[in-house]
C-alpha cells in the first residue's frame, strides 16, 4: 500500500523550521507516501500534520523524539504510536516538565555563551519567537540572527557542542525510563541514528528494550548500514529509516534533506506490520 516512507522528521514544534502543514505538503512534493513527525519532547504538531496528510493523501504517523542520557551522552529515542494514545494526559504532564527543563536549559546556555565566548544573545526573544520547545538550533538562530559571522555547524562544533564549557545537558532522563514512559503509552520504540553513538558500543546500547533500530541515516557511511542491518537481525530489531530534517540554514550538515534517507519494501512492510500490532 505504501512505498516510501521517512520516519524522522522535525517541524516548528521543536527545532525544524516548517510548520507541521507545510513539511506534510513538501512530502507530497517529494512523492512521499508516509511519514512520522518526530519532534523533540513534545507531540504539538502531530495534529495539524494529521489533518494535512488527510487531505492531500500523505499518511503521518504521530511520533516523538525523546531525550536520554547514557554513559555521559545523549540518546535520542524515537516514539512511534500507531493510534492518539501519545494525548494521554499523564504522557502529557511528563513532557511539559522536560520543556519547562529546556527553557531552564536555554537560560543556563545563553548566560555561559556571555561568560565564556563573550556572545550575547537575549533569552526573551528566544521565548517569544519560539512556541514550541527551546532547543540548541534555536540558540544557533539567534547567534546569526544577532550579527556574529558564524555558520550553523561551527556554532554547533565551538560554542553549544557537548564539549564546549557552555554546553549544559537536558534533563536527566535514562534510556530505561525513557523507553518505559513510551511503552505505557504503547508506542513503539527506536534507537536514533545509533551513528552517532560515540561513548558506548551499539550492542551495548541494543540490551536495552528497543523494538527498531534507526539503521539508514544520512551521516550513515555505506559499512555502516550494513552493521546496523546485521545487528538488527542479531538482537531482533526492526530496522527503520530517517532524514532528521530540519530544513534550516544550507550551512546544517548534520542533517538530511526529506526523502534522503527511506524505509521501502520489506523493510517498510516490517515496520508497518509492527506498529500495525500494537
Amino acid at each position: 500500500m505504501y512505498n516510501k516512507g521517512d520516519f524522522h522528521l522535525h517541524t516548528n514544534a521543536s527545532d525544524g523550521k516548517l510548520p507541521p502543514k507545510e513539511l506534510v505538503a513538501l512530502a507530497k512534493v517529494e512523492k512521499l507516501d508516509i511519514i512520522a513527525i518526530t519532534d523533540h519532547d513534545n507531540t504539538f504538531g502531530v495534529e495539524e500534520a494529521i489533518k494535512e496528510g488527510t487531505e492531500i493523501g500523505v499518511k503521518v504517523i504521530p511520533g516523538i523524539e525523546l531525550s536520554t542520557r547514557y554513559n555521559g551522552e545523549s540518546i535520542h529515542i524515537l516514539g512511534y504510536f500507531s493510534s492518539d494514545s501519545y494525548k494521554s494526559s499523564s504522557f502529557q504532564q511528563y513532557l511539559q516538565e522536560i520543556q519547562d527543563f529546556r527553557i531552564k536549559r536555554a537560560e543556563k546556555i545563553v548566560y555561559n555563551l556571555k561568560k565564556f565566548f563573550h556572545i550575547e544573545v537575549s533569552l526573551d526573544n528566544l521565548l517569544l519567537l519560539n512556541t514550541g520547545i527551546i532547543a540548541r538550533p534555536h540558540i544557533a538562530k539567534a547567534i546569526i540572527k544577532a550579527g556574529y559571522p558564524f555558520t550553523y555547524d561551527y556554532i554547533f562544533d565551538n560554542f553549544i557542542g557537548s564539549t564546549s564549557p557552555a554546553y549544559v545537558p537536558n534533563k536527566e532522563i535514562s534510556i530505561s525510563e525513557g523507553i518505559e514512559v513510551l511503552k505505557s503509552v504503547n508506542a513503539l520504540t527506536g534507537l536514533a541514528h545509533p551513528v552517532l553513538i560515540k561513548n558506548s558500543p551499539i550492542e551495548e546500547i541494543l540490551q536495552f528494550n528497543f523494538d527498531c533500530i534507526e539503521g539508514i541515516y544520512p551521516l550513515n557511511k555505506p559499512e555502516d548500514e550494513l552493521l546496523f542491518r546485521k545487528l538488527a537481525k542479531k538482537y531482533k530489531k526492526i530496522l527503520t529509516a530517517g532524514s532528521d530534517y530540519h530544513g534550516i540554514e544550507e550551512s546544517d550538515t548534520k542533517h538530511g534533506y526529506l526523502g534522503r534517507c527511506l524505509l521501502q519494501g520489506l523493510d517498510l512492510k516490517m515496520f508497518l506490520e509492527k506498529i500495525g500490532s500494537l
